[in-house]
């Protein structure tokens, strides 16, 4: 919009920091935007399909030069089962690669979040998978609800491994980097909450720094499996699906040990995921969990939550619509964003509601953004299993 005399006008707020270059490892994104994982069940057979790769490139096309593919089940039996869901195995390979490729003619590098569901994975079925066990740190989904049963001490240098190999692929199909997923609930959450994981072998209870082992040990794996180059993040949570209030880090001290444990297993960055970016993580302080990894590491780190508008995505799944914050929403994602709370910030439903949110941003049209409605992912992420989120 211009005024009478022809010129642009002055935004309400003013959002140029965001659209300042960074370097991660070896790539260089032209601004400080992502859009992160969300479960789309667009997959056949964990292939991406058509409309999966142009719901990317529309966001690619918009203006996000970093999107972060839905949870991609690694190459391990026991991962998941669901067809509709993204793998990275050998015989999805190729498909991911021109997904890549098409993503990156678009705009856009695309990252491949690796995943596994632990306790989560249904049970049962009839696909190729079905009589696959479903393993977990100690076969507990949930407080009060075992699923499946623990891992061996073998099974966990396969799980590792697959991991691993994965990341191998992902590097294979083009990818310039990879995203360790360590949140809301699923495996590698599960081996970092002391009500999922109870194991007595030095990789669980009551010990903080031993839930931390392995998932800081595929970190590690993944690594060495990609090179130096490729940048690897990990993403993680204090909230589950199962628990919106839980926290695998109780204190300051012990996001600082995981923060730590991860920056030495050879991490590029940190995406913390949050239910809301803005809400303060412990009291006595207005930092967000980003804003306290930053405090513990010298690697950037991505915030995410509800970015514009004012109901988290969950009470959008079981509960209601949001009302998108407008302004003043974006005034206080730049107020963090300047007070150094983090590098980067993750667009979740925001990007979904409108492929152009990010030119949109830059160009001061805020009352132009199409708002996110619950229709916007309820068909895509919701099936008979309940909710199921990246």
């Amino acid at each position: 919009m211009v005024d009478d005399t022809g010129a642009q006008p002055t935004p309400a707020v003013d959002t140029s920091a965001l659209f300042q270059p960074i370097d991660i490892n070896a790539l260089r994104l032209s601004n400080r935007i992502v859009m992160p994982g969300m479960q789309r069940q667009w997959c056949v057979d964990g292939k991406p399909t058509e409309r999966l790769i142009e719901y990317y490139c529309a966001r690619a096309r918009g203006g996000v030069p970093l999107i972060i593919t839905e949870s991609c089940s690694v190459d391990h039996p026991s991962a998941t089962q669901e067809p509709s869901y993204a793998w990275m195995t050998q015989a999805t390979v190729d498909a991911w690669a021109d997904c890549i490729a098409r993503v990156r003619e678009a705009g856009a590098e695309l990252f491949i979040q690796l995943w596994h569901e632990g306790a989560v994975r249904r049970e049962g079925g009839t696909g190729p998978l079905a009589g696959e066990p479903t393993v977990s740190p100690s076969g507990i989904r949930s407080a009060g609800r075992p699923q499946g049963r623990a891992l061996t001490s073998g099974e966990l240098v396969d799980v590792r491994e697959a991991f691993a190999r994965s990341a191998r692929l992902a590097r294979q199909a083009g990818a310039r980097g990879v995203e360790v997923h360590s949140c809301h609930g699923y495996l590698l959450d599960q081996f970092l909450w002391e009500v999922t994981n109870i194991r007595d072998d030095g990789y669980g209870g009551p010990d903080f720094a031993a839930r931390i082992r392995f998932p800081t040990e595929v970190v590690a794996a993944v690594r060495d499996a990609v090179g130096p180059d490729t940048v690897v993040s990990f993403r993680f949570s204090q909230w589950k699906q199962a628990d919106y209030e839980a926290k695998i880090a109780k204190t300051p001290e012990e996001l600082k040990l995981l923060m730590q444990a991860v920056e030495r297993a050879g991490a590029d960055v940190i995406h913390a995921s949050t239910r809301r970016f803005f809400v303060p993580e412990w009291p006595g302080s207005d930092l967000g969990l980003a804003g306290w990894c930053k405090q513990f590491t010298t690697l950037p780190v991505i915030a995410v939550g509800s970015v514009g508008l004012d109901t988290d995505i969950m009470d959008n799944f079981l509960v209601r619509e949001a009302t998108q914050t407008g302004e003043d929403g974006i005034r206080e994602l730049m107020r963090r964003f300047d007070n150094h709370e983090f590098d980067l910030i993750s667009i979740g439903r925001a990007s979904i509601g409108d492929p152009e949110w990010v030119s949109k941003i830059r160009a001061g049209q805020f009352g132009e953004i199409r708002h996110f409605t619950r229709a916007d992912i309820m068909p895509a992420t919701r099936n008979k299993d309940g909710v199921r989120r990246s």
